[in-house]
């Protein structure tokens, strides 16, 4: 049975104090969710420019990182399914990251997508890919597994007929290398989730989940923008990818949306999403 998780970076805007994370993560285990996904850089001090890149973006990160996370989650009854990491610090300070995913009772490490890379350039991936299988088999060497989360900017074109995503699937050794699948993604970039969920297979060992369409009402222009939406309110085909992750035995279907809550709200949000969670998980 698959853990139904929410990724710590939805919780940013309700997490500014002991007291506003205490009752946030209390409201997250009220609705269902049996777990938790941090990111490193949201449970220690952060990095100056981490606060000015994700306040550039819209997503401002607040203060978590002062705040008790051990105590926290404990207090919480969830489960840490994984905890993100840049792939630098992986390399520089394994065992650092090695001490901070097993105090927190994981098994995962996850690196997403580079900041200012060029997917494009095939001879940068290959040296990405070098990275990766370098990082993965320092952290099994101490029992910890290492998962690559993908964005949109993974499928761009590097031949003809092949993007980046495909040359590190191809590429990264399954022993060191395995793979936090974002469905959201691919289908903002126009590629078919569920065919590479199946082209993954067991190599996928946490989902994430998240839906996308409209929130728009009324009469409008032609051509609306989309974004993330609750589970259900949008128009992917959630249902046949959350069976084809279980169907491979991921450990964890893990909800991320990063803004368009309904209400403005992410608890509001993460509320009307547990409900197909609830229901399909």
């Amino acid at each position: 049975m698959a853990v139904k998780a929410i990724q710590q970076f939805q919780l940013r805007t309700v997490i500014g104090s002991e007291k506003q994370a205490k009752e946030t993560l209390e409201r997250v285990k009220t609705a269902g969710y049996e777990g938790i996904e941090l990111c490193g850089f949201m449970i220690k001090k952060m990095p100056m420019i981490v606060r000015i890149l994700t306040r550039l973006a819209g997503m401002s990160m607040g203060k978590s990182g002062n705040l008790d996370w051990k105590k926290l989650i404990s207090e919480s009854g969830l489960k840490v399914v994984s905890v993100h990491e840049d792939l630098g610090s992986i390399l520089r300070a394994p065992n650092e990251i090695i001490k901070e995913a097993k105090s927190f009772n994981t098994g995962y490490v996850v690196v997403t997508g580079m900041h200012h890379f060029d997917y494009s350039d095939k001879s940068a991936v290959l040296e990405l890919v070098e990275k990766l299988n370098k990082a993965g088999k320092l952290l099994k060497e101490e029992g910890i597994s290492f998962l690559y989360h993908n964005h949109n900017c993974e499928f761009r074109k590097v031949e003809s007929e092949k993007t980046a995503y495909d040359l590190i699937i191809e590429k990264t050794n399954p022993e060191y290398v395995n793979f936090e699948f974002d469905s959201y993604w691919p289908t903002e970039a126009g590629v078919d989730a569920l065919a590479l969920m199946e082209k993954l297979g067991k190599r996928m060992k946490l989902y994430h989940i998240n839906d996308r369409g409209s929130r728009v009402t009324g009469k409008k222009g032609s051509i609306l923008k989309s974004d993330s939406m609750e589970l259900g309110f949008g128009n992917m085909n959630l249902t046949a990818m959350v069976e084809t992750a279980k169907k491979y035995g991921v450990e964890a279907v893990i909800l991320e949306s990063h803004k368009n809550w309904v209400d403005k709200s992410p608890i509001k949000s993460f509320q009307l999403s547990a409900e197909f969670m609830n229901r399909y998980i």
